[in-house]
């Protein structure tokens, strides 16, 4: 059974993060938590030329070059705000950042040796055009890789706030392309893109918060929901807090621990 998607729209540009410090506390701390096992997994040796396409503020990208010790890495993404988050951390100062759209990489056919996309492809408007330009980009014999949030499967690490956004008459804050972040989607659209020895794995991982209070401000990463609470008058904050605090079992403010679920997938773009 194919995974049925829904036709993307010529005219869809990729969801844009404004705020790269916000988007690190959000999301950058958990998306570390997830490129030491991946990286493991995928186990390509150092020296290679990486692609990270959709590579934001830059967290996955330190964890590549002090992890592979790679000979060069290009960093791609549609955001300045982003790119320019990145281009302070101090591990980074030799990567070449670009200013770039998944569906349209600025970069040469068959110039790198591995091109991943950490925490991206769900929210590409085309995932199977950006899984063909990292295919494009990636030379022959070489891995394209990937790992996304187990959107459909509730392992978002964000879902209780989602939930708590949707239980109170608020639109999906959900990513436009969730269907691309199964494993079966995953795996149909890398054959897709024609590549060989197409795998998967689940990572699963955890982050302890300080507080309650913590948790709930990393989700102004997201300029949705950052626009969103910035509105909200105080009584509809407190039912939210309260539908977030009861989905985590959470009393207090706290420790709270949360755990969240990625899925991974490779391949190997034929010689």
């Amino acid at each position: 059974m194919q995974v049925s998607a829904p036709a993307p729209s010529i005219h869809a540009a990729p969801f844009v993060f404004d705020d790269g410090a916000a988007y690190e506390l959000m999301m950058g701390r958990w998306s570390t938590r997830v490129a030491q096992p991946f990286l493991d997994w995928l186990a390509l040796p150092h020296g290679l030329d990486w692609l990270d396409d959709g590579c934001g503020d830059g967290s996955f990208t330190d964890v590549l070059v002090s992890r592979q010790h790679p000979a060069r890495v290009v960093g791609v993404d549609p955001s300045q705000a982003q790119l320019a988050y990145a281009r302070r951390r101090p591990g980074l100062a030799q990567v070449r950042f670009l200013v770039g759209d998944a569906q349209a990489l600025p970069l040469a056919s068959a110039c790198m040796d591995a091109a991943v996309m950490a925490l991206v492809l769900f929210f590409v408007p085309d995932p199977a055009q950006g899984v063909r330009e990292l295919a494009r980009v990636t030379r022959p014999g070489g891995t394209v890789a990937a790992y996304h949030w187990d959107v459909a499967g509730g392992g978002f690490p964000l879902q209780a706030i989602a939930d708590a956004l949707r239980a109170e008459g608020h639109p999906s804050q959900g990513p436009p392309s969730a269907w691309a972040s199964s494993e079966r989607a995953s795996v149909e659209l890398w054959r897709g893109a024609g590549l060989a020895d197409v795998q998967t794995c689940r990572i699963e991982v955890s982050r302890r918060f300080g507080s309650f209070e913590e948790f709930w401000r990393t989700a102004r990463g997201s300029p949705r929901v950052r626009d969103l609470l910035a509105t909200a008058a105080p009584e509809q904050l407190h039912v939210l807090q309260a539908r977030v605090r009861e989905r985590l079992g959470v009393e207090g403010d706290g420790p709270v621990s949360v755990r969240a679920r990625a899925n991974a997938v490779k391949g190997t773009k034929p010689a």
